[in-house]
């Protein structure tokens, strides 16, 4: 870090320092594992009452992340490689979830669906929300159509944000700086009053990262760097209408611009504009038995990439999901639901639109005796390829309180995307929806209030009528393919020390555009991933962490060669420091990790750079 970097954190610190006194402690005590509430399953289930495999990325830790961007802390979890997620912040982030390719898991942010219409794949991109404006992440994996429909193949990522507290107003921020001129800030403020809350909070990032292009061997050409700008602002609203009745409009805007090269060994000065707007609200009604929900969004995104290629992409996508939940008793719960989807390429010049709408159902049948069992349906409509359906089913057994057995069997799919259905390049009308038939079971121990858990569990996918792009004439289903893996996760709690770790494994087979064949390989999915995160509250105010991640050999594309290359295996290290101040209404935290130069990996594979430092302050002022 300069000069300049460290006296700016230096009088941010010393700023906060000042006004500390005035800060009341915020309450980080969690609840344990099993009673954590899961709003993504819709009906807002404890763990202990579901078999579905489910991992909660708490507030504390989240707090404890302020150094990590989200496809970083993302790519921790047991199963998920979010490729780039520690190279250049501004290169794209792909979600590999248990070997599925990059748009085969849904993201939701407070329950809502969110999607990119404009893009190939249809991912919502991960870079477009900090970690700063998070209160908590569900992460539900395997197929999860039944309730989300399209997309959700290989799990769901539930992004819950920061909200409004019932009482008086609160101005709360992170400011930071680090490596590679890297800059950071967070202003928010929440609060609330009788019957109102709020939350309104403002994000600015900026860096002059890493040369995306490698210089090639044997030149002294000097690359220039390839950094980003962004801006980001988040708002929340909770209306409480009677005791009842609840209404939460929300508002979401995204700007970035990110700089790119010409190509894994060519300097450029390409840049990108991206812009993401989202607004909607959630509304519910409870009584005695039961409630009723209504989510509403409306998204538009555009990337406008300037380079030898230029581009324009921007789509639009309306969402619709009602849903009413009902208690049948003390052990049956029903939920029902209709959703309706409007996704539109407005950067085409004949802005194409399609429209699907779906109504769906499940039963919770929980705690009769050791068993909990979840079955459910939906039914699709889509205005091209027409009618498909999907189930789940989801027993567990709790034989004692410490263990539980749990499975799902359980089909999902995923729709053709409008560039396909309609786009420049080889648009097909007639393709069908991608779909798979999914298979899971596991076991899950935890003893002693959960200071000591396991969780073991195995999986098989089997994906039908797989788009791909046929040469010369466009996009075709055809292929099938399969995937299978299994992952455990222990955890360990003790005095003053907590350790989670994970393996993973996974292996299966794909079409690749090397080969132009379905091949028994996944590119950048390693088979063997494991890592091991260990923390201790040192002090009173004193907290310590350490993150050990391995990634093991790989294969992908050459498309220079046109050859299939093996990548070797590489490890990742990452520590964090935090100290609190002033009864901890004021935290200083220092966080380094390796950051990697990804350099166009289809050609070179991964070069580690060494280390990135962050360093900054986090406060609360009541």
């Amino acid at each position: 870090m300069n000069k300049k970097s460290m006296l700016t954190v230096a009088g941010l610190g010393l700023a906060q320092l000042m006004i500390s006194q005035l800060a009341n402690a915020q309450n980080q005590d969690s609840l344990q594992l099993k009673d954590v509430v899961i709003s993504a399953t819709k009906n807002d289930q404890k763990q202990s009452q579901t078999g579905k495999v489910v991992t909660i990325i708490s507030r504390e830790v989240l707090e404890r992340s302020n150094g990590k961007s989200l496809p970083e802390l993302i790519s921790e979890q047991a199963g998920i490689i979010v490729a780039g997620s520690s190279s250049n912040p501004g290169l794209n982030k792909s979600v590999f979830f248990r070997g599925a390719g990059s748009a085969y898991a849904v993201v939701l942010i407070d329950g809502i669906v969110q999607n990119d219409p404009s893009g190939n794949g249809g991912a919502f991109d991960l870079r477009l929300i900090s970690i700063d404006q998070i209160d908590h992440i569900e992460i539900l994996r395997g197929g999860q159509s039944t309730i989300y429909g399209s997309d959700a193949v290989a799990g769901v990522i539930n992004i819950i944000t920061k909200k409004g507290g019932p009482k008086g107003n609160t101005i709360y921020g992170v400011a930071s700086a680090g490596s590679y001129e890297t800059y950071k800030g967070t202003i928010g403020l929440n609060g609330g009053v009788e019957g109102f809350s709020y939350n309104i909070n403002y994000t600015h990032a900026k860096t002059d990262g890493i040369s995306e292009a490698a210089t090639p061997v044997g030149s002294t050409a000097t690359f220039d760097k390839d950094g980003f700008k962004t801006d980001a602002l988040n708002a929340n609203f909770g209306i409480k209408l009677d005791n009842h009745f609840s209404v939460n409009p929300f508002v979401r805007y995204y700007y970035g611009n990110y700089k790119f090269d010409g190509g894994a060994f060519t300097d450029a000065n390409n840049y990108s504009i991206l812009k993401n707007f989202a607004a909607g609200t959630n509304a519910r009604y409870e009584f005695a038995t039961g409630k009723v929900t209504l989510n509403y969004s409306f998204e538009n995104t555009r990337n406008d990439a300037h380079s030898q290629y230029p581009s324009i992409n921007e789509g639009r996508v309306s969402l619709l999901d009602l849903f009413y939940n009902q208690k049948l008793g003390n052990k049956l719960d029903l939920l029902v639901g209709i959703d309706n989807r409007v996704m539109k390429l407005s950067s085409a010049t004949n802005k194409p639109e399609t429209n699907i709408f779906a109504a769906y159902g499940s039963l919770f049948l929980h705690d009769l005796s050791i068993f909990n069992l979840e079955v459910g349906g939906r039914y699709n409509k889509h205005e091209q390829y027409g009618e498909n359906y999907t189930y789940s089913v989801t027993p567990s057994i709790n034989i004692i309180k410490e263990i539980k057995l749990f499975g799902t069997v359980s089909t999902a799919f995923k729709v053709p995307t409008l560039n396909m259905l309609f786009g420049q390049f080889g648009a097909n009308l007639g393709l069908k929806p991608e779909k798979s038939q999914n298979y899971e079971a596991g076991v899950n121990f935890s003893f002693a209030d959960d200071k000591f858990s396991l969780r073991i569990a195995g999986y098989k996918r089997d994906l039908t009528d797989a788009i791909l792009y046929a040469y010369p004439n466009g996009y075709i289903n055809q292929v099938s393919q399969k995937t299978k893996g299994f992952e455990v996760e222990p955890a360990v709690k003790f005095s003053v020390f907590n350790i989670n770790g994970y393996y993973a494994y996974v292996e299966g087979n794909e079409f690749n555009f090397v080969d132009n064949a379905v091949a028994d390989y996944l590119f950048r999915r390693p088979k063997h991933t494991f890592g091991i995160t260990a923390g201790a509250q040192a002090t009173r105010n004193l907290y310590v962490s350490a993150n050990f991640r391995y990634f093991g050999k790989r294969t992908d594309g050459n498309f220079t060669t046109y050859t299939v290359d093996n990548l070797p295996a590489y490890k990742l290290l990452n520590a964090y420091a935090e100290y609190a101040l002033a009864k901890k209404r004021v935290k200083l935290f220092f966080d380094a990790k390796n950051i990697l130069n990804e350099k166009y990996n289809e050609i070179i594979g991964y070069n580690s750079l060494g280390f990135n430092f962050n360093t900054g302050v986090i406060f609360n002022i009541h």
